[in-house]
């Protein structure tokens, strides 16, 4: 490989990985604004950004309540021809429990089988579970979590107490019925 390559690749490997973690900066900060426009500064000065760009301004948007971008987001993997992973469809799942959209959660979970990648117990379902009980569907949010045990994994401390508490109140309040 000439050096002139090599220098190249290594420039290009270093701004992916600066981008990454500017992107990466404001989504801790909630700046899912800074992440766009640094997506679009990549796309732009044809930079193509890889997974983790995409799944930190999923996350970004997420942190700031803003699904709808998320999913965008989302969506923008397949076309950029790269394979969204766990982080990624677990990024978009937690965007739509923020935004309250749980038919949005279940279908990424969903798509998360299909591709054949396997759900986190702590985020994936935990963000799946919630954005369920936020949108008072109850019942959806135990068949989550009888998925989860069919998968064989078992839920965390936090996931099982919260769908205990929510279930019967919802119930006892005349909850959301399929």
């Amino acid at each position: 490989m000439p050096v002139r390559s090599m220098f190249v690749d290594v420039a290009h490997g270093s701004a992916l990985v600066s981008y990454n973690a500017g992107i990466s900066a404001c989504e801790k900060g909630e700046k899912w604004q800074g992440a766009l426009a640094l997506l679009r500064e990549m796309w732009e000065s044809k930079l193509e950004p890889n997974v983790i760009s995409y799944s930190a301004g999923i996350s970004a948007c997420g942190k700031g309540e803003q699904w709808q971008r998320a999913l965008a987001l989302l969506s923008e993997i397949c076309v950029a021809k790269l394979e969204p992973n766990v982080i990624s469809f677990s990024a978009g799942i937690s965007a739509c429990e923020k935004g309250k959209q749980w038919q949005h959660a279940l279908a990424l979970l969903s798509e998360m089988g299909e591709a054949k990648l396997e759900p986190d117990v702590i985020y994936t379902y935990s963000a799946a579970t919630s954005a369920c009980e936020k949108g008072e569907q109850w019942q959806q949010a135990l068949a989550v979590l009888l998925q989860m045990r069919a998968a064989k994994l078992e839920p965390n401390a936090f996931l099982s107490a919260t769908t205990r508490v929510s279930a019967p109140a919802k119930k006892a309040n005349g909850g959301s019925r399929l």
